[in-house]
This record gives C-alpha cells, sequence and structure tokens, in this order.
C-alpha cells in the first residue's frame, strides 16, 4: 500500500488536493472517482520524497544509433504489440517476452531495437524507458500506456488495449487504401488517356482538316492551344524548366501543409464536403478510444489528453483539445468545453458528461469507441461509393470535350461541302 498525493477538480467545480492510500496509481485514481473528484495530477509518495509515478531510472544506457525507423513499419509495431501482450498475459517474465520476441523478427531493424530493449530492461531500465530511446518507432501514446502498465502492476491489460488500438488504426489504414486504389487507379488512366490524345493523336486529326486556325470552332482552338503547351513541355528546354518548376512548387507546398500551413490545410480539410466528415469521424473514434484506454489504465484526464491530442491526426481538433485542457485545468468538466468547441458531435459530449456523473467515463469511452469505429466505415464507405463518380463524370466531361472539339472542323467542312 502507498501514499498518492493528488490535485483534483470535485463535482461543485472546486479545485482539491490531499492524499490517498492506494495499492497502485490506478486503485488511486479509480479511488478518487469514487469521490466524484476529477483527477488532474497524481504523484506517489515516496521515501520522504514525491516523486513522479512512473518516473525515469537513475540507469542511463548510452542511446543505439537509429537505425533507419522507417523500415520499422506502423505493421511490424502492432504484430509486436500482439505478440508482446499474448507473452505477458500467459506469465512470462518481461526479459523472456522480449528474447522470445526478439528471435521471431525477421527485419534486421526489429532485430537491434530488440536487442537494445532486452540489454537496457536487463540492466535496470523500465520497459518505457528503453521504448522511449526509439521515439521514431513508438509513439506517445505507446509509451504513456506502457509506461501505466509498469506503474500500476497492469501491464497485460494496457498491452492487450494497446494492441486493440494499433488494430484499429490498421483497419482504418487497409480500408482507406483499399477503398482509395480504384479512384486513384482511375484518374490515373484518365489523365494519361487525356495527355495521349491531346498530343498525339488529335494534331494527326487535325493535320487533315484543311482549312485555317482562325477558322476553327473555338472548343477545336482551346483544345489546338492546349495540345500545344503540352508538346512544348516535353520537346523544349523551357518545357522543362517548367515541369521542373512545376515539381518543386509540388514539394514546396507538401512541406508548408506539414509544417507552418499545417493549420490551415487541416481546417481546410475539415470544410472538404464529403470528406470533411469522414476525417471528423476517424478523429472522435480515437479521441474516444484513447482517452478510454489511458484513463482505464490510470492515466489523468490531463495527462491523457496531452496524448490523446497527437493521435486526432488533424491540427484544428489537436489546438482544440489544447483549450479543453486548459478550460479543464482551470475547473471546469470535460463535457462543457467540448459542446464549446463545436467540433465534436452531440453523442461523444453526452456520453462524456454521464461518465463523469457517474465514474464510469473510461468504460463508457470505450463503449462508444465501437460506435464511432463503425460510423467511421460507414462514412469511408459513402465517400469511396461517391468519390469514384464524381472521377467518372469529371473524366466523361473532358474526354467528351476533347471529342467534340475533334470532330467539330470535320462536321463543319462535311456541312459546308454539302451546301455548295
Amino acid at each position: 500500500m502507498g501514499q498518492f498525493s493528488y490535485k483534483a477538480v470535485d463535482r461543485a467545480g472546486a479545485h482539491v488536493a490531499g492524499v490517498v492510500d492506494a495499492a497502485d496509481r490506478r486503485s488511486a485514481v479509480a479511488a478518487l472517482t469514487g469521490r466524484g473528484h476529477l483527477v488532474m495530477e497524481l504523484l506517489e509518495k515516496a521515501q520522504g520524497h514525491t516523486t513522479a509515478a512512473g518516473g525515469a531510472s537513475a540507469l542511463q544506457l548510452p542511446a543505439l544509433p537509429r537505425w533507419g525507423g522507417r523500415r520499422v513499419s506502423s505493421k511490424d509495431v502492432y504484430a509486436m504489440t500482439t505478440q508482446l501482450s499474448t507473452a505477458v498475459r500467459a506469465g512470462l517474465p518481461l526479459l523472456n517476452c522480449l528474447e522470445l520476441l526478439r528471435k521471431q523478427q525477421r527485419k534486421p531493424g526489429m532485430r537491434r531495437m530488440f536487442e537494445h530493449l532486452t540489454k537496457a530492461v536487463s540492466g535496470g531500465m523500465s520497459l518505457s524507458e528503453a521504448m522511449g530511446e526509439h521515439k521514431e518507432v513508438f509513439s506517445p501514446l505507446y509509451l504513456s500506456m506502457i509506461r501505466v502498465g509498469e506503474t500500476g502492476g497492469i501491464l497485460e491489460q494496457t498491452s492487450l488495449q494497446l494492441a486493440m488500438i494499433l488494430g484499429r488504426e490498421e483497419k482504418v489504414k487497409a480500408n482507406m487504401k483499399t477503398a482509395s486504389a480504384y479512384p486513384i487507379f482511375l484518374l490515373g488512366l484518365g489523365m494519361v488517356s487525356a495527355t495521349l490524345i491531346v498530343t498525339v493523336l488529335l494534331p494527326k486529326i487535325l493535320a487533315a482538316v484543311d482549312t485555317g486556325v482562325a477558322s476553327m470552332p473555338m472548343p477545336t482552338r482551346i483544345l489546338m492551344g492546349i495540345s500545344q503547351s503540352l508538346r512544348s513541355l516535353f520537346t523544349s528546354v523551357g518545357g522543362w524548366v517548367v515541369l521542373v518548376g512545376l515539381a518543386a512548387g509540388f514539394y514546396a507546398l507538401w512541406r508548408w501543409t506539414r509544417a507552418a500551413g499545417r493549420l490551415p490545410w487541416d481546417a481546410l480539410r475539415l470544410k472538404i464536403p464529403i470528406l470533411g466528415p469522414v476525417l471528423r469521424t476517424i478523429a472522435v473514434g480515437r479521441f474516444a478510444l484513447t482517452l478510454g484506454a489511458l484513463t482505464k489504465g490510470g492515466v489523468t484526464i490531463l495527462e491523457a489528453l496531452a496524448v490523446v491530442r497527437d493521435t486526432l491526426g488533424n491540427d484544428v481538433l489537436a489546438r482544440e483539445i489544447d483549450t479543453v485542457a486548459e478550460k479543464v485545468k482551470g475547473g471546469e468538466n470535460l463535457a462543457d468545453p467540448l459542446e464549446q468547441s463545436g467540433q465534436f458531435p452531440p453523442l461523444l459530449i453526452q456520453i462524456v458528461a454521464i461518465g463523469e456523473q457517474t465514474g464510469k467515463l473510461d468504460e463508457l469511452l470505450l463503449n462508444a469507441a465501437d460506435t464511432f469505429d463503425s460510423e467511421a466505415d460507414a462514412a469511408i464507405s459513402r465517400f469511396m461509393a461517391i468519390f469514384p463518380a464524381i472521377l467518372i463524370l469529371l473524366l466523361a466531361v473532358v474526354i467528351g470535350f476533347i471529342i467534340a472539339a475533334a470532330l467539330l472542323p470535320i462536321v463543319t467542312m462535311s456541312v459546308g461541302a454539302g451546301v455548295r
């Protein structure tokens, strides 16, 4: 039995502080939640001084060089987590689990990582600290869940929850890739076909037309101008300069959307019809699942919000979470600032409100996560059912314009010959 000092907000919105006796961090959070307190800070008192639960170990092994974390994919991390959860729940000691997982790895990067993890843990470092040496592989959510599991003695539960979260993320990615494969193929094929028609076939067709450019119909003249411009891009030095400039511009735009322009870009994505609701629904599902898993593991609400913000995949929503966290820290409950943000659905807000009143926030969020995940799947299916149809319509318009522009001079000549 240990002692934990805490700072919390009671149901009346007043700030309270004190000390609670509990077996571990998770039990302390559960006891305070049962009193109607929203825990904001929880520190373990040990050996006459207060230290953060799960704090850093005194042992610091030299960090190994990064081995190219890009070679360790999210699928590798998911498979590793599933194996780790199975081994831990089977009752194997942690070092044995790590050694077993090391032997099962086929990728050199994964094997070297597990060699380092095994050496670090055998040398006295906690698993979360050892994994923290590889932040290019393990996300803040991952490290927080492992740290909570070690601190509360519930690593088998938190690893299982981690596997569930990562499995859901992999399912969403797989659904998005599968659903977008056909539209991307269709768009690419259409662009290549239109380019070949305009640059290769159209000039040969129009060359047979015995008429001047000035007397041709307007659609034909527009198409000929486009054809000449496209051909000059690949047949002249100036054209190649333009292509290089366009490539550099797109690369600069991509870098901008990932740095300084990320906020306006994410705001724009949320406003795009059809796509915006899909992204928002996916983010809400991540919010419910991640926050529920963290609070169930004994993480305080403020610590959990700090981790959740980085899992939403949208900077606009992440900044709203920062605002929510500040208001919660100031004494408000969680549901009110979520509602005031206007970025989250009423169902989520109602679930959070009921969870705070009943002290079952974690259970309700985890149950609701399935509902939001189902909505996300349905939203993705709707988007991918409409998007190809829109692409087909646009391509039909483009191809129709090309055909019309190519046939108009021939039709005009035939009609003129008939009149004479």
